[in-house]
């Protein structure tokens, strides 16, 4: 047993002292590999929104109950909007975040690189701008409101920023009482008639939205210049609200309304990890890729925007969906085969070149044990032959001898000790031409 034991233990060694050159390469080309392999997708991100009673908490929420379902945390933190989401990105405080349509000036040239390092996984849905107001006559130019105590949202909010550029746009920026009011907090206001008019800027079921158009006296402004609007500002779209789609048995709107709409973009740092980008997108379809008041079923998510160049994971979500391994397997199983993929292709496509090398070395390394002492055999034999002295036989014997011991401590595998044998055999051989030289002297 012990024997065998023994036997097994050199054979190993023959074969590490065989492949050790394989296992160097091979660990190389792990080392080499690795340096490609990303790493594990982090199991908690923190999105930054806006107010607790707006659009982008609510979706935020809807978004964390999705990713929950594939092991990831999703922190919803409330902001005063756009602007401090964008602050919150670029400090590091957030790896996602809502921004409005508007808020970031695109480049002047698209090709030059990139001052910032955010990224856009692109639109998600519009966000109609409704300008609700008080008067007795319908109005349909923002003109009209000169002299009117108007509220615009909070600081830092995209709301006020778009409505600063539109009254700009009209020559008002100084008309009128601009007040830092948004949401219910406007809409209160304006059903009490202290203020004039509101800009909101919600989806059309938030409950804003629905409150101030069933409020009695409160109107809802039709651009007359929706097209104008839309041309002088890229990142806004001509809607149009349909004659009674709020309330069919009442008929509001009494008439078709044209509204605008910024698109609500999702924003991230362009470190985070693209396992995390694509099932942040398909969350996204979840939520917002069916029909609504202004969109059509998979309109979104989709590229509307360009205030942020668009993530790479997101065009190639665009172009052919999620990966192959995210449609079929769970996501952390999913991230798994992706990584290891990177990872062990290059080290097969190492090994099976070297693993149909490796048997014809370790053959040979086996052989040249035997064939070294067949080369001192076939010396012996040369010199017997040809160079025969009676006063040497004593030493001929001898190193017969020695070839002889030399084979039978050869340490082979068991498929190859017929080369052992064979080899003793032939020491035999050259026993019987020496004592024919011997008997013939």
């Amino acid at each position: 047993m012990m024997a065998q034991i023994k036997a097994g233990l050199l054979s190993l060694r023959d074969l590490f002292a065989t492949a050790w050159w394989i296992v160097l390469i091979v660990g190389l080309g792990f080392v080499v590999a690795y340096q490609f392999v990303k790493p594990a997708p982090p199991s908690r991100i923190v999105i930054t929104t806006g107010g607790d009673s707006g659009a982008y908490y609510h979706f935020a929420h809807r978004y964390a109950a999705i990713l929950a379902r594939n092991g990831v945390t999703l922190e919803v933190r409330t902001s005063a909007g756009s602007l401090e989401n964008l602050q919150r990105l670029e400090a590091g405080e957030a790896e996602v975040g809502f921004v409005q349509g508007g808020v970031v000036e695109p480049p002047e040239d698209p090709d030059a690189a990139p001052a910032t390092d955010l990224q856009s996984l692109g639109s998600v849905f519009y966000e109609p701008v409704w300008v609700f107001y008080r008067s007795p006559q319908p109005l349909t130019r923002l003109t009209e409101l000169s002299g009117k105590r108007i509220a615009i949202g909070q600081e830092g909010s995209g709301i006020r920023q778009l409505a600063q550029r539109l009254l700009e746009a009209n020559e008002m920026e100084s008309d009128g009482i601009l007040l830092p009011l948004s949401g219910l907090d406007a809409a209160e206001e304006l059903q009490q008639g202290r203020i004039d008019a509101a800009f909101i800027i919600a989806a059309e079921h938030a409950p804003v939205v629905q409150v101030l158009l069933r409020s009695p006296g409160v109107r809802l402004m039709s651009f007359a210049q929706a097209n104008a609007y839309q041309r002088r500002f890229p990142f806004l779209t001509r809607l149009t609200l349909p004659q009674g789609v709020a309330d069919l048995v009442r008929d509001y709107p009494p008439e078709d309304v044209r509204v605008l709409a910024p698109t609500a973009n999702l924003v991230i740092r362009e470190d985070l990890h693209p396992a995390l980008q694509t099932v942040l997108l398909q969350a996204v379809s979840e939520v917002h890729g069916q029909t609504g008041f202004f969109q059509s079923a998979g309109e979104f998510p989709s590229y509307m925007d360009p205030l942020l160049p668009l993530s790479p994971e997101a065009a190639r979500y665009f172009k052919s969906g999620p990966p192959f391994l995210q449609r079929y397997l769970p996501f952390w199983l999913a991230v798994l085969i992706d990584r290891l993929i990177v990872l062990l292709v290059p080290i097969i496509a190492l090994l099976i070149p070297l693993l149909r090398i490796a048997p014809a070395l370790y053959t040979w390394r086996v052989r040249s044990k035997v064939f070294r002492c067949y080369g001192e055999l076939r010396f012996l034999e040369d010199d017997i032959k040809q160079h025969f002295d009676p006063a040497k036989l004593a030493d001929y014997r001898q190193r017969l001898d020695a070839i002889d011991d030399e084979a039978t401590l050869l340490h082979v595998p068991l498929g190859f000790t017929d080369l052992v044998y064979t080899l003793r055999e032939h020491v035999n051989l050259v026993r019987h031409i020496l004592d024919k030289q011997e008997h013939a002297a």
